[in-house]
């Protein structure tokens, strides 16, 4: 005897099967999720060891001891030593680039508060710190013989000087100064790397509020119209 299809059991079938789609999507949006975690812990724990033992004796077996997870899991995630320093440079880039666009956003339209605000933004702790200065120094290290790495870096610090160098035209252009705006961006930026190298070399004299008082000395030195 054939089952007789009603409206009921049509909207009940429909809404287990909704229900099921429902479930697997919420599978697949927690296994990205859990993917995403544990590549975060392994980046993590990348950061710490290239901070503690330097970049040639960091090895898959310390990140995957530093994350506590199998050393199985670094090699599904990431396949390879290479891979999962490359992925570690660009997890660290993409940290400075958001920190420094969201310093700039917060200075509203003024350039010279959107100047300073990316030099604060430099020694801000989350960004300027012994572990990921000393991470920063080991990748430095490398660039020259790894072109990966210098691909990597190129066209994000090409963008991140023209900023410099577009805010230095403009307190220029206001302020009447003589200097040629690429000039001094760069003068700026060779600073504020050197300030980095001497917080990560550890020098007795330099904290990071120290580097920044030396920042804001060349501020007031360079634009002396602009910062008192």
């Amino acid at each position: 005897m054939l089952e007789t299809v009603t409206p009921m059991k049509t909207a009940a079938a429909s809404d287990a099967l909704s229900e099921t789609a429902q479930k697997g999507e919420a599978e697949k949006r927690g296994r990205k999720a859990s993917k995403e975690v544990r590549q975060l812990q392994l980046i993590e724990a990348t950061i710490d060891s290239l901070a503690k033992r330097g970049y040639a004796e960091t090895t898959m077996a310390d990140v995957a001891d530093g994350a506590g997870l199998s050393r199985g899991i670094v090699n599904f995630h990431f396949e390879s030593k290479e891979k999962l320093l490359i992925a570690t440079l660009q997890h660290m880039y993409d940290e400075y680039s958001a920190h420094w666009r969201t310093s700039l956003q917060k200075a509203g339209d003024d350039p010279a508060r959107q100047l300073q605000q990316l030099v604060w933004a430099d020694f801000d702790r989350s960004i300027c710190n012994k572990r990921k200065l000393a991470a920063w120094l080991a990748f430095w290290g490398e660039a020259k013989s790894r072109p990966t790495y210098q691909a990597l870096s190129s066209s994000r610090d090409a963008y991140y000087q023209q900023v410099f160098i577009d805010l230095c035209a403009t307190l220029k252009a206001s302020g009447g100064y003589s200097y040629e705006p690429q000039v001094i961006a760069l003068a700026l930026s060779a600073m504020l790397e050197g300030l980095w190298l001497r917080l990560m070399m550890g020098t007795e004299d330099t904290t990071r509020e120290t580097a920044l008082q030396a920042a804001n000395a060349f501020l007031a030195a360079a634009f002396p119209k602009h910062y008192g």
